[in-house]
């Protein structure tokens, strides 16, 4: 019994490694080599912002350096920052061949319905629509954007007829909490979402990186605008998915120059983040929470407990399963430039999403939902 138990992680692992879109090879996720300067297409960047004083001036700077001439205006809108958000846009803007192009505008009062990045980023939309672009590039106000980052999208999306383009961007990782986590972050979010199933249109795979999208404004109309997400928690992916439902297509990869500012000093932090959205990816429901906590048990944390259950056979089939999880994990941890022997790390990171997953439903179920900017998100009526 115990023997024909330890089979269960080595097939899953052969079937992740084998049958799940290629999803842990990193190469594959890049941008297309293929260059075109087929690049007429115009474009709007709307960020939405509040309280962003550490990272806006280097997000406006960045988008302001773009080597694509095809950026007609960089729109920032201020959702009700009291840090002097809006300040510090305006200044990161002040040279002669930046201040042209920023708009900052105020976000007006949060309505009911509306979570408060889609409010702002409906609001930045809305502006943009009036210069009448080709595509919109939506971006967190953390974004450091390479110089190449926007021609490079455009590219994506018109050698292949894309109608949604992302980057998940590179994330910091150089405290210990990051170290352990954010690669397997990355990891996990390319494990539900597959970039090679994304990218298929036969395919109801849909997700996207919201740090950095580049949409198509036409196809956005379509799918109903951001008023058709306008609740959601998890938008990047809820707006892969109404593309895609409209007949779009949606490109999803990785970028090894194009960052994010925002770090993460604690394993508190990290846990905070992975709560706030958890339970919603969820749907709310206790009986995927309960499968979720039994499928990552079996993927990650049973073949640990067989390498010293003290038998030979689980043993053995305890560690192939470990060296496959390790080998599946390699990819990521040589993009993060971390030392190899962190590919043996991921079980441990499974355990601390496991627990941050039920703490968010705990959050949710107690009426607290996660925190973000100073507002509640995602909240249960609590009994």
């Amino acid at each position: 019994m115990l023997t024909a138990v330890a089979s269960i992680p080595v097939l899953i692992w052969l079937y992740l490694l084998f049958g799940r879109s290629g999803f842990w090879r990193v190469s594959q996720h890049f941008a297309p080599a293929e260059k075109t300067t087929f690049l007429d297409s115009t474009v709007v960047a709307v960020i939405p912002a509040r309280n962003e004083a550490a990272a806006i001036e280097q997000t406006v700077s960045s988008l302001a350096q773009q080597e694509c001439p095809n950026l007609l205006r960089i729109i920032v809108v201020d959702d009700h920052s009291n840090d002097g958000t809006a300040d510090l846009a305006r200044k990161a803007a002040s040279a002669p061949n930046a201040i042209s192009q920023l708009t900052v505008i105020q976000a007006r009062p949060l309505p009911s319905g509306w979570t408060g990045k889609m409010w702002a980023v409906a609001q930045g939309v809305a502006e943009a629509e009036k210069l009448n672009p080709d595509f919109l590039l939506l971006t967190d106000a953390d974004i450091a954007h390479a110089p190449d980052n926007l021609s490079g999208l455009l590219r994506i999306a018109q050698s292949g007829s894309y109608d949604l383009v992302s980057y998940m961007v590179k994330l910091n990782c150089e405290t210990a909490a990051e170290k352990l986590l954010i690669p397997a972050f990355v990891f996990f979010f390319f494990l539900l979402y597959p970039p090679a199933a994304i990218r298929e249109p036969q395919s109801k795979v849909a997700g996207a990186a919201g740090g950095c999208m580049l949409v198509r404004t036409a196809t956005l109309q379509i799918a109903g605008g951001i008023a058709q997400i306008r609740s959601e928690v998890i938008d990047d992916c809820a707006l892969a998915k109404s593309i895609k439902a409209s007949a779009g297509r949606v490109w999803l990869g990785l970028t090894p120059s194009t960052r994010s500012l925002r770090k993460y000093a604690t394993f508190a932090e990290i846990e905070k983040m992975i709560a706030r959205t958890a339970f919603n990816q969820l749907r709310h429901s206790w009986l995927l929470l309960a499968g979720t906590c039994v499928s990552l048990t079996l993927t990650y944390l049973l073949p640990l407990a067989l390498i010293f259950c003290g038998r030979l056979i689980p043993t053995i089939l305890g560690g192939v399963t470990w060296l496959l999880i390790s080998i599946a994990y390699l990819p990521m941890i040589r993009f993060y430039r971390r030392n190899v022997l962190w590919s043996i790390s991921l079980p441990f990171a499974a355990l601390f999403y496991m627990a941050a997953t039920v703490h968010s439903a705990f959050q949710y179920a107690t009426g607290r939902g996660g925190q973000w900017k100073g507002r509640a998100q995602d909240v249960g009526a609590a009994r």
